[in-house]
């Protein structure tokens, strides 16, 4: 439920998510959706009702240098991704951590599927989609094809090197986009992971598989938790601060590009 609050002379655009699994309020800047405020479903005791709203607007409040702040970060970042240019010809996305330069080219004439190709050249590395005219996906989706296996493979390596030294086995690994996580665990051995990982270096994708695996041992972050994720990546606070400063940049990687050319009046 997307809101508005006065704030001032102005207002400030949210968006209200019930989660069942919330015990109270909690407050993130999504990449996508900007200030998200999550609180539990209203047959929870004491979150029904316009009470439950006054918490909430007044929880936002009492934040706004921090919500104002953050919230032009994200402003910074979006600019700068646009300036980018995402999947078109020319425009840049990260894989693997560094950024490659996006060719949009035509596919061979008896060529019956887009697909995509990396290239390295003295001018930087590339990546090559090749558009099939049979093919009626947008260059977005054969790139984010692409992606998905790549991630699958780094990510069964990953998996399988690290859960056998941490003595688990994962029950299955799904491989989805989620808004807000990198990865997930359940107690009956289920694994998620982003796809978009496969757009970040390496080690940080190394540190989410161990995170999550090690709640397969461990179901819980206290320092029990921390001592066995540090075990297997010692440098595990750089790969996750390195993933929540290109948060927005992974996931706005492979929206539509708009002409930077185009006239905005």
């Amino acid at each position: 439920m997307r809101r508005t609050l006065v704030v001032g002379a102005g207002s400030l655009d949210y968006v209200l998510r019930r989660s069942p699994r919330s015990r109270g309020l909690r407050m993130t800047i999504d990449p996508r959706h900007g200030l998200v405020v999550s609180i539990p479903p209203p047959q929870r005791r004491g979150w029904a009702g316009p009470a439950a709203l006054a918490r909430v607007e007044t929880f936002i409040l009492e934040r706004e240098p921090w919500v104002t702040r953050h919230l032009r970060r994200l402003e910074v970042d979006r600019a700068a991704q646009r300036a980018r240019g995402g999947v078109r010809d020319g425009g840049m996305v990260r894989f693997r951590g560094e950024p490659h330069r996006v060719r949009v080219l035509a596919a061979g004439p008896t060529a019956r599927r887009s697909h995509v190709e990396r290239s390295g050249s003295e001018s930087g590395d590339e990546l090559l989609v090749r558009l099939a005219t049979r093919d009626r996906r947008s260059p977005e989706a054969v790139l984010e094809a692409w992606l998905r296996v790549r991630a699958r493979e780094a990510l069964d390596r990953a998996i399988a090197r690290e859960a056998a030294a941490l003595g688990v086995t994962p029950a299955i690994v799904d491989i989805r986009d989620p808004r807000t996580r990198w990865g997930s665990a359940s107690k009956e051995g289920r694994l998620m992971f982003s796809w978009r990982l496969a757009l970040a270096p390496p080690d940080a994708l190394e540190t989410v598989v161990v995170h999550e695996l090690a709640h397969l041992k461990v179901f819980g972050h206290g320092p029990r938790f921390w001592a066995l994720v540090a075990s297997r990546r010692p440098n595990h606070l750089a790969d996750r601060a390195w993933l929540r400063r290109h948060s927005h940049e992974l996931h706005a990687a492979l929206e539509p590009a708009t002409d930077p050319d185009a006239d905005a009046g």
